[in-house]
């Protein structure tokens, strides 16, 4: 039986799932904004997934929250960045009797949380999605590497929803603790992210180089040793090893561990530049490192952990999308950057 989705937001993540379940005869209605609409009617949606390209002109597109009034959902998805959700917090509270379950796949591990003190626990499924998908415009994408995607919780159509997803290609697995699936996607953005933006650098060249390969490790160690202190497990995701990376991380010296990591994240995104840079150079002024780094750095706060390396990567990051550090202040100079970090360490240590 064909259902009805509501999409926020006809960017990658939300034109990739959106199309899929166009393309399985659903009835699929994004929420964009008003000077995108023509276009994307008029384009309709585009994916090319392997060797096979979609023109897809069965969505749906509006531009407010009134079409809670004329219509009917099954499920509401939120692809947004983030950065956004705030801004369209106050209309879900005002529109949440109106509102279908809403299934989150926003990065870090705070969204949820909001969601549900916002609309009620029981409103809320978590989700996360691991298949790499570029953005050539606004409801135009390419599906780069298929992996899958996640729900969790206890929602009593999780089970529903998933097969439904899967019915549409997306690979869908179901975890029973939602917090150790969005911790351990949180330490898959992680990886070369913070470090590209701010060098101005791929991830390739930022596992190949040493002493930021190093940095890395510590980066990640800090994130694990937050989930250990939460006992927060890593598991694995869609078509991602993270019990193999966190044991990676932990166990092996950096002349073993930089191969494997090297092929991992270049498998994973080669020469692509990762989503904080895109949003750096965009001019766009956001970024999720406040939600990802930074969610490491409270928690870390919170449970008396140090986590020198993710609040140096969040505070430069933000600086740069601020202009309070100048663009190109480590721009393809990685000296300078690791020597930065060391007295931001040795600083902290000190104010300890």
């Amino acid at each position: 039986m064909n259902k009805s989705f509501l999409v926020f937001g006809a960017g990658a993540i939300g034109t990739f799932i959106g199309a899929s379940l166009v393309l399985q005869g659903h009835q699929v209605t994004f929420l964009e904004k008003e000077a995108d609409i023509s276009s994307l009617q008029q384009r309709g949606l585009q994916m090319s997934r392997g060797d096979e390209k979609f023109q897809l002109f069965g969505a749906e597109f509006c531009s407010g929250f009134d079409i809670l009034d004329r219509k009917n959902f099954d499920l509401a998805i939120l692809a947004l960045k983030t950065y956004h959700l705030d801004s369209i917090l106050p209309e879900l509270i005002r529109r949440k009797d109106q509102l279908p379950p809403l299934l989150c796949l926003q990065n870090g591990i705070d969204s949820e949380k909001k969601l549900a003190d916002a609309l009620g626990v029981g409103s809320v499924i978590p989700g996360t999605v691991t298949s790499a998908v570029d953005r050539l415009d606004k409801g135009k994408v390419i599906l780069q590497k298929s992996r899958g995607m996640g729900i969790a919780g206890n929602h009593s159509q999780l089970k529903d929803f998933q097969d439904l997803f899967n019915q549409a290609g997306l690979n869908c697995w179901v975890y029973p603790r939602a917090e150790a699936m969005k911790w351990s996607k949180l330490l898959i953005n992680l990886l070369g992210n913070a470090s590209s933006a701010i060098l101005n650098l791929p991830p390739s060249a930022i596992y190949a180089h040493p002493g930021l390969f190093q940095m890395e490790l510590e980066q990640i160690r800090e994130g694990l040793e937050v989930m250990r202190k939460q006992r927060i497990p890593a598991v694995n995701l869609p078509g991602v090893p993270v019990r193999l990376l966190a044991a990676v991380v932990r166990c092996l010296p950096a002349s073993l561990s930089q191969p494997l990591l090297s092929r991992l994240i270049g498998g994973g995104r080669g020469e692509k530049m990762p989503s904080f840079h895109i949003d750096l150079y965009s001019g766009r002024g956001n970024s999720e490192v406040g939600d990802l780094n930074g969610a490491v750095v409270r928690a870390g706060d919170q449970l008396g952990i140090s986590t020198p390396v993710n609040h140096f990567l969040t505070n430069c990051l933000l600086g740069l999308i601020a202009g309070e550090i100048p663009l190109n202040r480590y721009q393809d100079l990685p000296d300078l950057f690791l020597k930065d970090l060391k007295s931001f360490k040795a600083d902290r240590a000190l104010n300890r």
